[in-house]
């Protein structure tokens, strides 16, 4: 079976669409930016509702709980096989002032120091244009199904 996540994309239309991103945490994405950032999201297991893992897992990601009307834009299948199902939300919410959770890791390797990292490192809002740009590839379709939805182009 394979693993799956669900998550939020959160966007705003200020003067044109904006698209709020997070920076994902930890020492191997430090240096990394354009192609690196990512929809809030995380795994979830088969026994509860996609929308509501979606859900806990922004909250998990950025200290910050949403509620609105959630507009599917269905699944992807990512390049190692993960499910990836996304529902979009207007909104607004202070990028600098999110809350991340943390997870330990091993750092440096084979050190025997254990860190905590946060998940998430940093969030900001793009333009469409931009979040095409730092939006880690295989997420995009979800991007083109917004801008599809909101009639965006």
């Amino acid at each position: 079976m394979a693993k799956r996540s669900a998550g939020l994309l959160l966007y705003r239309q200020t003067n044109g669409l904006e698209i709020f991103l997070v920076h994902p945490g930890g020492p191997f994405w430090s240096k990394k930016d354009d192609g690196a950032w990512s929809i809030p999201k995380g795994e979830y297991p088969d026994s509860e509702d996609p929308l509501a893992a979606a859900r806990r897992e922004f909250e998990e990601e950025t200290g910050c709980a949403v509620d609105g009307e959630f507009v599917p834009l269905g699944e992807i299948r990512q390049a190692g096989g993960k499910l990836v199902a996304v529902w979009a939300i207007a909104g607004d919410i202070e990028a600098g002032q999110i809350r991340s959770n943390t997870f330990s890791l091993e750092w440096p390797p084979r050190s025997g120091k254990i860190q905590e990292f946060p998940e998430v490192d940093r969030a900001a809002w793009f333009t469409l244009a931009d979040a095409e740009i730092k939006l880690l590839p295989a997420q995009l379709p979800f991007l083109t199904r917004l801008a599809q939805k909101l009639d965006v182009r």
